[in-house]
C-alpha cells in the first residue's frame, strides 16, 4: 500500500472518529447515575453503568407517545411533500410556459423565509382553522415548508434527463405516466432519495412550531419532549442523553435502508 493511500486513510479515520465523539459523549453520560452527574469534579467514565436508564426513559414520561407523533408527522408530511412536488418539477422541467420563470423564483424566494420568523402568524392561523395541538398542524407546517427545496432539487434533476429517453418510451407505446414512472423517475431517484431525506429529516428535527402549536404532552413530538427532563424543577441529564440516542435511531435505519435506492437509482431506467 503506497504511502499516500495510508495517510489518506488515516485521516479518514481521524475525521471519523472526531464526528463520533459527541454521540460518545452522549452514551456515556445517559449510561450515569443520576448523582454522578451533579457530582463535582465529575468522570469521563461512569463509575456505575446504568443500561437501565435507557429503560426507565420509557416510564418517566409518554417518550413511545411522542417518538409516535414524531414518526407520523414525519412520514406524512414526506409523502405529502412529494405528491405535490414531483407533478410540480416534472411539468416545469418539460414544459415552457408563460410565468413559469416567476413561478421557480417565487419557490426559491419562499427558501427565504424559516418558520421562527414566521411562528406567531402560523399560530394565528392554525387558531383560525381551528387546527392547534393537532397533528396535522405539524404535517401541514413541514409539507409546506421543505415543499419548495424538492420542486427545485427534482425539477434540476428532471432538466438533466434528455426527453429523448421519454420520446423512445412514447414510440414503444408507453403513456406520459408510463414513461414517468418507468424512465423518468428511476433516472431522477437520486434526487427523489435527497428529496425523502430532507423532507423526513427536516420534519423530525422541527422544533419551535411544534413548541408553539403544540399543548399536549401525548400530542408533541420527541423534540419537544426532550428538553422535558431538564427543567426549573427536575434535572434528569441521563434521561435527556438517553432519549436523544433513541431519537437518532429511526434516521440512521431510513439511511440504511434507501442507501440502496440511492446507488441503484444512478444507473437504473436509462436500460430498456
Amino acid at each position: 500500500m503506497r504511502p499516500r493511500t495510508v495517510i489518506l486513510t488515516g485521516v479518514g479515520w481521524l475525521v471519523g472518529l472526531l464526528f463520533l465523539l459527541p454521540y460518545l459523549q452522549m452514551l456515556l453520560t445517559s449510561l450515569k447515575p443520576e448523582n454522578e452527574l451533579t457530582k463535582s469534579p465529575g468522570t469521563y467514565l461512569p463509575s456505575d453503568w446504568k443500561w437501565s436508564n435507557f429503560v426507565d426513559v420509557w416510564s418517566s414520561q409518554p417518550i413511545w407517545q411522542n417518538m409516535q407523533v414524531s414518526l407520523i408527522v414525519a412520514a406524512v408530511a414526506t409523502v405529502v411533500t412529494l405528491a405535490c412536488a414531483l407533478p410540480a418539477a416534472y411539468y416545469t422541467a418539460r414544459n415552457r410556459f408563460r410565468g413559469r420563470n416567476a413561478f421557480l423564483l417565487l419557490v426559491l424566494i419562499t427558501q427565504m423565509f424559516a418558520p421562527t420568523a414566521l411562528v406567531i402568524g402560523i399560530y394565528r392561523e392554525m387558531v383560525a382553522l381551528d387546527l392547534t395541538d393537532t397533528l396535522l398542524a405539524l404535517i401541514l407546517v413541514n409539507a409546506a415548508f421543505n415543499l419548495p427545496f424538492c420542486i427545485w432539487i427534482l425539477h434540476g434533476y428532471f432538466s438533466s434527463i434528455p426527453r429523448e429517453l421519454e420520446e423512445a418510451a412514447f414510440l414503444d407505446g408507453a403513456g406520459r405516466v408510463s414513461a414517468l414512472t418507468r424512465v423518468t423517475l428511476p433516472i431522477s431517484m437520486p434526487g427523489v432519495v435527497t428529496a425523502v431525506v430532507y423532507t423526513f429529516i427536516a420534519a423530525w428535527n422541527e422544533y419551535i412550531v411544534a413548541l408553539t402549536v403544540t399543548a399536549s404532552p401525548n400530542r408533541r413530538p420527541l423534540t419537544v419532549a426532550i428538553p422535558s427532563f431538564v427543567t426549573q424543577y427536575q434535572e434528569h441529564w441521563q434521561f435527556l442523553f438517553a432519549t436523544s440516542l433513541i431519537a437518532i435511531v429511526p434516521v440512521v435505519i431510513l439511511f440504511i435502508f434507501i442507501e440502496r435506492y440511492l446507488i441503484g437509482g444512478l444507473t437504473a431506467g436509462s436500460v430498456k
